[in-house]
């Protein structure tokens, strides 16, 4: 699935979020959004899921139009078909593990064994199937991450969105996990938008990477050709 954001912008008041920001990702890649707090990666992401309302522009996926200014068209964030990982989780705490799963299905009326099939194959996939049966408050930090992993893609989304998915979590579980995350990524093909302030984060899991900068996209490129070549310092000082 192609993602495809032309000339998106987001104002609050006077003050611009995100100003004119165009850039594709391909289907089967993993693009990284990267830039300090307040530069627009976030309100970015939010407006590809539908939660937030753009000001102007266009986002589409795979000719599927989600959000047109020029045509007045957007698309209920639940018709878009993508999947979205909180940084918080946003875990249900009176739902176990199955439960949390299986929800978005049981949002589609799924029918029950199709969607016990389908829950514990993508338990399987990220290696929770024996806990299913466990609250949110008795899993490690990164295991409720991999609920909510397994929450986005149950649904078999068009795209997978991931804001700072990792943050929460201490410095050795967030190396496991992003090696883990990057070989998911990788064997399912899946489209997916990576929002995060971590260099290192975005350096090893992306295919490209998108440097944002008070709203406004500085660069673009595969993580060699950043590093190689910096746009300007603000791009070089964010990669040191």
């Amino acid at each position: 699935m192609k993602v495809e954001v032309e000339k998106l912008s987001k104002a609050f008041g006077a003050a611009r979020a995100l100003d004119n920001v165009s850039f594709s990702v391909d289907s089967g890649e993993l693009l990284a959004l990267l830039g300090p707090s307040g530069c627009g990666k976030t309100t970015c992401l939010r407006m590809v899921a539908g939660l937030e309302s753009p000001s102007s522009g266009r986002i589409s996926v795979d000719g599927t139009v989600f959000y047109d200014a020029a045509s007045r068209v957007e698309l209920a964030p639940h018709l878009r078909g993508v999947g979205m990982v909180f940084q918080s989780y946003a875990l249900w705490p009176h739902r176990t593990v199955f439960q949390n799963v299986a929800f978005p299905l049981e949002l589609r009326s799924v029918p029950r064994e199709e969607l016990r099939k389908q829950v514990r194959e993508t338990l399987d996939l990220v290696a929770l199937t024996p806990l299913e049966a466990r609250y949110p408050h008795e899993l490690s930090g990164g295991q409720q991450q991999r609920v909510a992993l397994a929450r986005a893609l149950v649904m078999k989304p068009r795209v997978l969105l991931l804001d700072e998915p990792l943050s929460n979590l201490d410095a050795k579980l967030r190396g496991e996990m992003r090696r883990e995350l990057r070989k998911l990524q990788r064997e399912l093909k899946m489209t997916a938008i990576y929002v995060t302030h971590d260099k290192t984060e975005a350096i090893e899991l992306s295919h490209r990477m998108a440097i944002l900068d008070h709203g406004k996209l500085v660069q673009i490129g595969t993580p060699e050709e950043i590093l190689r070549n910096p746009a300007n310092e603000f791009v070089a000082e964010c990669l040191r």
